[in-house]
């Protein structure tokens, strides 16, 4: 069974019709291109998948399509600001190596990006539960943990 939703997708109006049995995650992929959100484990397990879906971060490889009806999601694509602007947390994953192979990376910053929305000035404590969906197999967590308490002083 098919369906037409209609949703809010990095701040433009869109819709797609969409098979009863697709997650979020292929839709953002594979209907509208946006590759930026990685499939790591199809579980929900690794965090790699991460998107916010109204302001929440959810694993949209667990995400149904039809869920997103009338919601707003926004995709690691959507944090780039005006003139292709890297957004404040991306720069302090940049600047103080929180990236390494990057594969985590889109997931990681979507988190970090709904935790610095609630909690503007986390304790590395808070940092640590935030980003506790999340799996790296790279950096050892340290320079992620500092990158975002560098993201919350700029945010």
């Amino acid at each position: 069974m098919k369906k037409l939703i209609r949703f809010t997708l990095n701040g433009h109006e869109v819709s797609a019709e969409v098979e009863s049995h697709r997650m979020l995650l292929e839709v953002l992929r594979n209907t509208f291109h946006l590759t930026g959100t990685k499939e790591g484990c199809g579980q929900g397990e690794c965090g790699a998948c991460t998107v916010l879906v109204d302001g929440l971060s959810v694993d949209s490889c667990l995400y149904p399509a039809f869920e997103v009806e009338g919601k707003s999601v926004t995709t690691i694509e959507g944090l780039v600001e005006e003139g292709s602007r890297l957004h404040p947390i991306q720069e302090a994953f940049v600047e103080h190596g929180g990236i390494q192979c990057g594969f985590c990376t889109p997931g990681m910053i979507m988190s970090t990006k709904a935790l610095l929305d609630e909690n503007p000035h986390p304790t590395d404590d808070e940092i640590k539960r935030g980003i506790s969906g999340n799996l790296c197999r790279c950096t050892g967590y340290v320079q992620i943990v500092e990158s975002i308490r560098k993201a919350a002083e700029k945010y």
